[in-house]
């Protein structure tokens, strides 16, 4: 299998969050891992990263799986309505994307809000799309599960009291978050 793991604003890939840890667990086991630093992820430009996007998903082996976080998710939800992804991958997961007010508040990265909401987009990009969201998010104040889940009717996993879902509130490694990447189905909820 071959995995995308698209990281958010200002993330340089620390080894606490469970992005690096997952890439490391799934190469471990054999699987082809994809894990860029984007370019400049303090002051991201949403059509350089496009075309990372575009290219890091060609490259892919199948089946394919694409993992965002934080403002990865926004790149991916903007590459689907560009149609920058031109063959359909196999699933995605889209962790903790922010709310497009506080996408829209830090000019750094105002130029990925809104994203175009289409889901005949996203259904037509992946085989299946998740979401997994907190309840206390400070990067989506208003709920991502309705900024997002909701108006793109995907399967959405709820957390309490997760935070931004990073390595800053306690999340390195993800033992639910590596059975559902390692899963043949689309099946297995997300767990803290």
């Amino acid at each position: 299998m071959g995995y995308l793991i698209l990281h958010g604003w200002q993330n340089r890939r620390p080894p606490e969050h469970w992005q690096h840890w997952l890439a490391g667990q799934l190469t471990e086991l054999g699987h082809q891992v994809d894990y860029p630093q984007l370019p400049d992820p303090d002051e991201p430009d949403l059509d350089r990263w496009l075309d990372e996007l575009a290219t890091r998903v060609r490259g892919l082996d199948g089946p394919r799986t694409v993992i965002c976080h934080s403002l990865g998710c926004l790149l991916w939800l903007n590459g689907v309505a560009r149609g920058v992804i031109t063959e359909p991958v196999d699933r995605v997961l889209l962790v903790a994307p922010p709310s497009i007010s506080v996408t829209l508040a830090h000019p750094e990265i105002a130029g990925f809000a809104p994203p175009p909401l289409r889901p005949e987009a996203v259904a037509a990009a992946a085989g299946h799309t998740r979401l997994v969201v907190s309840d206390d998010d400070p990067y989506a104040p208003e709920g991502a599960a309705a900024d997002y889940g909701t108006p793109l009717s995907l399967d959405t996993d709820l957390l309490s009291g997760g935070a931004h879902l990073n390595h800053e509130s306690g999340y390195g490694p993800w033992p639910s978050l590596l059975e559902w990447a390692l899963s043949p189905t689309p099946a297995p909820r997300i767990t803290r």
